[in-house]
Parts: structure tokens; C-alpha cells; sequence
């Protein structure tokens, strides 16, 4: 589904990604961790396009997005769905105008027909009944919620979260996680998540990726990153600062 392939990224003399390389197959939850900083919200943009890399290639379905325009592109992000950090909704809308916002501009599709779609995707994310709520009344767990219908109800092959439990507390923080992986079988959606908690990292990664000095350092199951043994790997995962607190 996504290959991304010796992917390059600097800002001014700053580099961000350096000979990125992996791959994630249709319907798999992949989680990328690292640490805060370190350039996964960065890459998670190329995956979309939001960001062109100085060199190497990002391919969905085979096709390289990398040198496409912006036309081209359109055609792409059709598939995906984003849950940006701060969920990024339009604090003067209310919450069914946030979420059936694109379609708002399709003649071909009828208000009727949107605010149908509203409700179908508010239900999913459990929150019925809220369309003529602000943002500004919703609590950060529910903004986060209505921020993931807005990234479903055009139906995507692929999702993505930026941080998608940053901010939240953990009972809040499980509740998005069962959500994550709600959607994904309800939809059969592939999923890609970026995060540094690593509760969520647990729940809802099939494989993980950890992103270091600016390369995918380490891959596995859950299992293996949690028990790895490597020093760099068992220091993020245990949230150890000082090298000699590590136990074997």
C-alpha cells in the first residue's frame, strides 16, 4: 500500500530524515515512534504529500507522489484520511459543518445526503447528536473524535494520526485507542499512527517502526520492540533518561 524508499528531508542546514526506508501493507496497523522532535509528524506528511522530500520517493498503490502537483495529488488524498495533532477543526463551524466540510463544495451532493454522511460517521466515532455543537464546547477527547469523522466520512483506504492521545488522559487515551482500531476493522482501513505514548503503542501497533537520528532504527511486533534488548530501544520504551538505570 505505502513504500517509502531512501527519503531525504532537511530544513535550511537542519536534517530531519536521512535514507528513510519501509514499507506497509494493505489493512496492517503500523505504529512510528521516536522521540519528541525527531521527525515522525514530518514524515507522516510525506506520506500524504504535504511535504516534498529533498531526495528518494513515496509510492501508494505503486504510484510516486513525489513528483506530482497539486491536481495529481488531489487524486491521492481521495484515499486518505488525517487526524491532525490538535484535531484542527474550524472553531466557528459548528461540529456537522467541520465534518461534511468538503462536501459542501460538491453540487453533486445533497444536504441532505451530507448531513446523512454527518450522522453515520458521528455514530461510528460514538457522538451522536452533537452536530449543532461548537468545538469550543467540546472537550479535547470529543474534538479529537470529531476530528477523526471529518478524516472518515469520505470512506479512505488509509488513515493517519499525528498524536492522536497527546494531551489526553488515560482513560480518555484508551477510549481513542479502541476507537483507532473500531475504525479500522469497521472500514478495513489501513492505519498509520504517530506517537510517543507507548500504552497506545501497545494497543493498536501491529508492527512498529522507531524512528532515530533521523532513520527507521528499529521494526517488529509489539513483543519484539518491548522486549528488545537493545540499549537505544529499551531506553525509549521504558522512558529511561540516564543509560544506567536500564535493567537486563
Amino acid at each position: 500500500m505505502i513504500l517509502v524508499e531512501n527519503l531525504k528531508k532537511s530544513f535550511g542546514s537542519h536534517q530531519v530524515l536521512d535514507d528513510v526506508n519501509f514499507e506497509i501493507q494493505a489493512g496492517e496497523s503500523v505504529v512510528i515512534i521516536g522521540r519528541s522532535g525527531g521527525g515522525k509528524s514530518v514524515l507522516l506528511k510525506h506520506l500524504i504529500g504535504l511535504l516534498k522530500p529533498d531526495s528518494g520517493s513515496v509510492k501508494v498503490s505503486g504510484e510516486n507522489i513525489v513528483p506530482m502537483n497539486e491536481r495529481e495529488l488531489l487524486r491521492i488524498r481521495h484515499r486518505f484520511g488525517m487526524l491532525f495533532q490538535g484535531a484542527a477543526l474550524f472553531d466557528s463551524m459548528t461540529v456537522a459543518e467541520n465534518v461534511g466540510f468538503a462536501f459542501r463544495r460538491d453540487p453533486s451532493i445533497s444536504e441532505k445526503e451530507i448531513a446523512q454522511r454527518v450522522a453515520e460517521v458521528l455514530d461510528m466515532v460514538d457522538l451522536p447528536g452533537v452536530e449543532n455543537k461548537k468545538p469550543s464546547e467540546l472537550s479535547g477527547g470529543m474534538r479529537k473524535r470529531v476530528g477523526l469523522a471529518r478524516a472518515i466520512i469520505y470512506r479512505p483506504e488509509i488513515v493517519l494520526y499525528d498524536e492522536p492521545t497527546t494531551g489526553l488522559d488515560p482513560i480518555v487515551s484508551d477510549s481513542i485507542d479502541q476507537l483507532i482500531l473500531r475504525v479500522r476493522d469497521r472500514l478495513n482501513v489501513t492505519t498509520v499512527v504517530v506517537t510517543h505514548d507507548m500504552r497506545s503503542t501497545r494497543r493498536v501497533g501491529q508492527r512498529i517502526l522507531m524512528l532515530h537520528d533521523q532513520k527507521i532504527y528499529a521494526t517488529g511486533t509489539p513483543e519484539e520492540i518491548f522486549n528488545s534488548r537493545d540499549p537505544i530501544v529499551k531506553r525509549f520504551v521504558e522512558g529511561v533518561s540516564d543509560p544506567k538505570e536500564l535493567y537486563f
